[in-house]
């Protein structure tokens, strides 16, 4: 199921950011989150393009077609809702999030109903007619995260690395 992607809490983490504020270094803190954001952006941008690349086809049953009835895309809408967040404070890490304030209101459980694979909808807004639409790949959120947790787990190791060998 969608969610977040965390890295943080850990306790070398926890102990860089005490010896960070002991330091009293903006602009080491500045460095540091700096750094950890670039190492969650690669999954950011895999995750957008994972979600872009969803497929939704149609039950098949007519040959029409043709540019969404909306104003809204809804795979570049679920894409421009993902966000990171990093934080070098008390629970210092990095997230990479869904923020269901940035979709409409009736879009906030879409990117967790792709992620199941079945999407089912009333016909241009008729509710007495429903389809069901299955979407492929499934999974987007869990396989695009599975795939890169560990990159962005060894990039944050490595900058918790440098800034370690920059207070000592």
């Amino acid at each position: 199921m969608a969610g977040s992607v965390r890295i943080l809490g850990t306790g070398q983490l926890v102990e860089l950011s005490r010896r960070m504020r002991r330091a009293g270094g903006p602009r080491l803190r500045q460095n540091f989150s700096r750094r950890v954001r670039r190492a969650a952006e690669p999954l950011h941008k895999d995750l957008q393009r994972a979600v872009r690349s969803v497929e939704l086809p149609g039950s098949g049953r007519t040959k029409r077609g043709g540019p969404s009835p909306t104003t809204r895309p809804l795979r570049a809408t679920i894409a421009g809702s993902i966000r990171i967040s990093v934080r070098s404070g008390g629970n210092p890490g990095a997230r990479v999030w869904i923020d269901r304030s940035r979709l409409p209101a009736d879009m906030r459980n879409m990117p967790w109903t792709i992620e199941q694979g079945r999407v089912r909808h009333p016909v241009f807004g008729n509710r007495r007619r429903w389809t069901t639409q299955w979407a492929k790949p499934t999974g987007w959120w869990t396989r695009t995260v599975d795939a890169g947790t560990p990159r962005m787990r060894a990039e944050v190791e490595r900058v918790l690395r440098d800034v370690r060998r920059d207070l000592t």
